[in-house]
């Protein structure tokens, strides 16, 4: 699993070249974070790849918690680093600019531990129902699983669309589905249980409760972090609601002190300004 060493990273050169042509200032400031921690540690590991790739052997018997958050950003070569991290691109700049930053800060942190979670419980199943411990020694690494997740969000926040997926032309609704079953076929050393681990996160956030209960939780933080600030910034708790506006994704906004003659009279002074 050890990158190899001494050679031309063609996969890294690449992937820099994309980044340079979007432009670092037309990519948000989350996703370029995300892009430059995970060449970071491509370029400087942590550890050997097998001291960091999670398992159920290695995250739930061995206690080795670390790897829920050293795995996904730990890329077995270049290449597998440039195919997740041009994803990223693409859905980051995609989802930031709706989700906005510090939301979608929370969620990438959030879905990086939670998959590698999942994963380790899909592994464990099959141990089970096949009753083949080898299993449990299946080893994962990369980004990937994340970027399933970001995929079933963005389908979710853009339906309608249709994604191409090996030439055929796919609903978003299936499509990621689809690539689920394509990948593994085209590539069976990849993880399937690792994709299918972020396609269920996403899932849980678009159709289940991981999203109230991270808002339940963010919640929490900011209410300790700074109590001066109302108990109902979170409009999506129980629906509390301010001025009779919903709020997006529960981000406090002060309320306009401004009458609305006061509004009139700025407008109109505008107006005269031009």
């Amino acid at each position: 699993m050890q990158r190899r060493q001494g050679r031309v990273n063609a996969g890294l050169l690449l992937l820099l070249y994309q980044i340079s042509q979007v432009g670092l200032q037309n990519i948000p400031s989350v996703t370029l974070g995300v892009l430059a921690l995970n060449i970071f540690f491509f370029l400087n590991p942590v550890r050997p790849l097998p001291e960091v790739c999670i398992s159920v052997n290695e995250g739930f018997y061995n206690k080795n918690w670390q790897r829920l958050l050293l795995s996904p950003v730990h890329h077995v070569d270049d290449w597998h680093l440039y195919y997740n991290m041009i994803s990223m691109l693409w859905k980051g700049i995609m989802l930031e600019k709706k989700l906005k930053s510090t939301w979608f800060a929370y969620i990438i942190v959030v879905f990086s531990v939670l998959i590698g979670v999942v994963y380790m419980a899909l592994e464990f199943m099959l141990v089970k129902i096949l009753d083949d411990p080898s299993y449990e020694m299946n080893c994962a690494v990369g980004f990937s699983g994340v970027l399933f997740a970001l995929k079933v969000l963005n389908n979710h926040y853009n339906p309608g669309r249709v994604s191409s997926v090996l030439g055929l032309r796919i609903s978003s609704k299936y499509a990621c589905w689809v690539e689920l079953v394509a990948i593994h076929l085209i590539s069976p050393g990849t993880s399937f249980a690792g994709h299918l681990a972020g396609i269920l996160v996403g899932l849980m956030y678009t159709r289940g409760p991981l999203k109230k209960i991270m808002e339940a939780c963010a919640g929490g933080i900011f209410s300790m972090s700074d109590p001066a600030r109302p108990r109902d910034y979170y409009s999506d708790f129980g629906g509390a609601t301010y001025n009779n506006e919903q709020r997006p994704y529960g981000f406090w906004f002060p309320p306009n002190q401004h009458s609305e003659e006061e509004i009139r009279r700025q407008r109109l002074r505008r107006f005269e300004r031009r």
